[in-house]
């Protein structure tokens, strides 16, 4: 912590002067890398002409099988995987419940039946480690249904779960005899356990994420759509601007929207060809970089939205720190 290192630097100190005071590491946090918007852009160009896909062109979405896509790409070759995949619930997207005009969704979801979904499961995950660096990791999202096929899959793979997260949105479909689910299962993975990168934004990242779904009847779009905060988490925890991500069912393109937005590269295979025009549509609305902040302007930003609450809650660590900022 920033406090010790300044009692510490004065000397020797006795173990009972650096007692732990909660809340100042807290307030004196940073996190672990940096860029500003101009190194951001110079990685992003960088990489342009380093990063080899083979026979796939850079920024691009494919529309075809993911599992031919993912054969196709070179060895160690992505940095981070975000995978929405199929539930296997017989889910269209058009169901009166999601309280949608079927109007505005897409036809041609692909959906994959329960009997299917094991093998279903095992074919896609088992291409991730060939594809995958030594510090690459992957985010698999998945709703209860087919949970355990997915982390049978993941296990047979020689993946490691690092973290099983929980993101709660804000609503789910009514019930009468069971509890509203209003959760998916998003399973944080790494090739390497030891080696994986990892970009520590917040002082303390928890494994439940609250991030409220985007509801927008009039949109054109697939039968399900991810919040791009949610995708933009995902980038930001686990890579570096120029990287490379890969989402093998791209669907509506939130994370290559995403990637964009923040100065990062992208590929995407999605089978529904329908979806082309849209994605083109949306990706051509966004400039690249447009939603990249440097990541301790951002914690500073949340530390100063926060600071009255904070104060109060740990009174003796922010005197120490306000002390700190006056000299």
């Amino acid at each position: 912590m920033l406090g010790r290192v300044k009692i510490m630097s004065k000397g020797m100190v006795n173990k009972k002067e650096r007692k732990y005071i909660p809340g100042l590491a807290l307030f004196n946090f940073e996190p672990a890398y940096n860029w500003s918007k101009k190194e951001a852009l110079d990685l992003f160009n960088s990489q342009i002409d380093a990063i080899d896909l083979g026979s796939y062109d850079l920024d691009e979405i494919y529309y075809q099988d993911c599992l031919k896509g993912m054969q196709e790409l070179p060895p160690e070759s992505i940095d981070v995987i975000i995978a929405d995949p199929p539930f296997g619930i017989e889910f269209s997207g058009k169901e009166h419940l999601y309280n949608r005009k079927e109007e505005n969704v897409v036809d041609d979801y692909c959906e994959i039946s329960l009997e299917d979904y094991d093998a279903f499961s095992r074919a896609w995950i088992r291409e991730l480690p060939r594809i995958m660096k030594d510090t690459s990791t992957a985010f698999i999202f998945s709703g209860w249904t087919n949970l355990e096929s997915v982390l049978y899959a993941i296990r047979i793979a020689g993946l490691h779960v690092i973290n099983h997260i929980i993101w709660q949105y804000q609503f789910g479909v009514f019930t009468k005899r069971k509890f509203v689910t209003s959760h998916y299962h998003l399973l944080f993975l790494a090739k390497n356990a030891d080696s994986y990168f990892f970009h520590k934004i917040k002082h303390y990242p928890k494994d439940v994420w609250h991030i409220k779904r985007e509801y927008k009847p009039q949109e054109e779009k697939n039968g399900t759509k991810l919040p791009l905060k949610l995708i933009e988490d995902c980038i930001d925890y686990s890579s570096k601007p120029g990287d490379i991500i890969l989402d093998p069912f791209m669907g509506n393109g939130t994370t290559a929207e995403a990637a964009k937005a923040n100065y990062r590269h992208f590929i995407g295979f999605e089978i529904n060809k329908n979806l082309q025009n849209i994605n083109q549509r949306n990706l051509k609305a966004i400039t690249l970089g447009e939603h990249y902040v440097p990541y301790n302007e951002r914690f500073k930003k949340w530390l100063d939205k926060h600071l009255e609450i904070l104060s109060r809650k740990y009174p003796k660590a922010y005197k120490i720190w306000f002390k700190m900022q006056q000299e």
